[in-house]
């Protein structure tokens, strides 16, 4: 009986192997390939999103054209923001008074005096939050007498440690002075204008009545979480680079994904962009790129080539952040991509893809993984534990311009020996069972010769890569381009979308 089973097994392995190679050969753009395509078993991925997961994932139309203007727009409705109040009390204005009295006049100071005694049931506010965050700038509708007309109002001047006398003909004019305020301090344009979300936001909801009042003393000025200063809320649709026209032109394609994962406690932003004509009947391969803060820009050509009938139709799949987080930040690519890389695995392989392929037709076994520098170790990462997971959503990986240098510094926490060894792929398995693609540009190397602190260079390490692939005689094509680190970019996915992906 025990041999007979050792018989099964050896069956079984070989059946195993011959999928391997036939799914292998199913993702070269030839006529053998495409037989080898019609006879091999579509791959089914497992969903395994948490219910929370589930339950803040967002599929809408495209947000990442929304000028500012539309955005305060939006946020200038008080139904999207909290606001809260806090009031003086009457012992507090009384010493409040007293504290400033030496700036004040002797005539200004039995007026406040007075006014105090006179409406001491109608106390003025103290501190606004909106959103959680303190406002460091009074608003107009603050003062129940405002008419909408000139605004008055009295600064305290940190710097030169004196009060200030303001008067603005309007709101826009108050509004353009918090602005030219806060560029002297070295705010972002992003960060004045979301503070200016916020002013408007607090001074329609003073006007309407729509805010909470606090008790007395429940504003902890001390707390660092109440300042926008943390520049949490910051809207970085700024830094994407993209065609606006082109994508003005394909905008009714293009899906906007908010997902969150809950192992990495971030939410990514994913745009689809469905191939002409698409059809929920068919199946369509995903040609997936990291970084989509810049790789999103190459959408629009992609598609410009399946129009055009150069390539057959694909599903384009970018991976970005949120617009709150900065995704051209190489400390935040490097803890995403190197760092915290294997959740990122764990959420493309067990949440994302699956995900899409719940809502849309989805060939995984032609699909194509794409990663660039850091994005670039990420995609090694991918390709050589891929097989560590049930759920298979690639066939094809594109390693471009690996950054395997950054794997040394110590503070990230990674074995830089572990990618030498390609994670130990091939101490778990004889054969690669997908297709890789190496790319680099030939000038590259003196980009970041300072990073390097005598390891392997750009060049190198992609160099001893490709020669550990063909040592294993692993499915590789490998091409260096006339540029430096990042320039090829473009030339390379509109031509390897025409050789994997050829027009029928």
């Amino acid at each position: 009986m025990r041999k007979i089973v050792a018989i099964l097994l050896s069956l079984v392995m070989l059946a195993s192997s011959a999928a391997c190679s036939r799914d292998a050969d199913s993702i070269h753009g030839d006529e053998s390939a495409s037989k080898n395509a019609q006879v091999s078993e579509k791959i089914q991925l497992t969903n395994k999103m948490t219910s929370m997961e589930l339950e803040k994932v967002s599929k809408h139309k495209l947000t990442l054209l929304d000028s500012t203007d539309e955005l305060q727009t939006n946020s200038n409705k008080t139904s999207e923001h909290t606001v809260s109040v806090e009031y003086y009390t009457a012992d507090e204005l009384r010493e409040t008074l007293e504290n400033n009295r030496s700036n004040m006049t002797e005539e200004e100071y039995t007026q406040n005096l007075e006014q105090l005694e006179k409406d001491s049931e109608e106390l003025p506010i103290k501190y606004i939050l909106v959103d959680g965050f303190l406002l460091l700038y009074p608003v107009p509708n603050s003062d129940p007498n405002y008419d909408g007309g000139k605004i008055e109002f009295r600064f305290h001047n940190v710097d030169e440690g004196i009060q200030e006398n303001k008067s603005f003909a309007n709101f826009e004019e108050y509004l353009d002075w918090i602005r030219e305020d806060e560029k002297q301090y070295g705010f972002s344009d992003e960060e004045i204008e979301n503070d200016i979300i916020r002013i408007k936001a607090a001074d329609a909801a003073l006007q309407t009545g729509e805010y909470e009042t606090l008790p007395a003393g429940t504003v902890d000025v001390s707390d660092q979480s109440l300042y926008a200063g943390n520049h949490e809320d910051t809207d970085y649709r700024n830094v994407w680079e993209y065609d606006r026209d082109a994508v003005e032109k394909i905008k009714d394609s293009i899906d906007e994904i908010n997902i969150y994962d809950e192992e990495l406690d971030v939410e990514f932003l994913v745009h689809v962009t469905l191939p002409p004509n698409y059809d929920d009947n068919k199946t369509y391969p995903v040609f997936f790129l990291t970084d989509g803060v810049w790789r999103f820009g190459n959408c629009t050509e992609l598609r410009g080539i399946m129009e055009n009938g150069e390539a057959a139709p694909v599903i384009l799949v970018s991976l970005g952040y949120n617009y709150s987080i900065d995704g051209t930040d190489n400390d935040n690519r490097i803890a995403y991509f190197i760092q915290k890389g294997d959740m990122l695995l764990d959420f493309i392989t067990d949440n994302l893809m699956p995900y899409l392929g719940e809502n849309y037709s989805i060939d995984y076994a032609n699909s194509t993984l794409y990663g660039h520098s850091n994005g670039g170790v990420f995609a090694h990462t991918a390709l050589f534990k891929s097989d560590l997971y049930e759920n298979q959503p690639f066939g094809n990986y594109i390693i471009g311009s690996p950054a395997f240098w950054n794997l040394y510094h110590e503070e990230l926490g990674v074995n830089p020996e572990d990618y030498i060894n390609d994670y130990g792929y091939f101490d778990r398995n004889d054969v690669l069972c997908k297709k890789v693609f190496l790319c680099g540009g030939k000038l590259e190397d003196s980009d970041y010769s300072e990073y390097y602190n005598g390891h392997d260079t750009t060049l190198e390490g992609l160099e001893k890569l490709a020669q550990r692939l063909e040592s294993h005689d692993a499915d590789v094509t490998y091409q260096l381009y006339d540029t430096h680190h990042y320039q090829y970019i473009p030339e390379m996915l509109t031509a390897y979308l025409k050789q994997t992906y050829p027009a029928n």
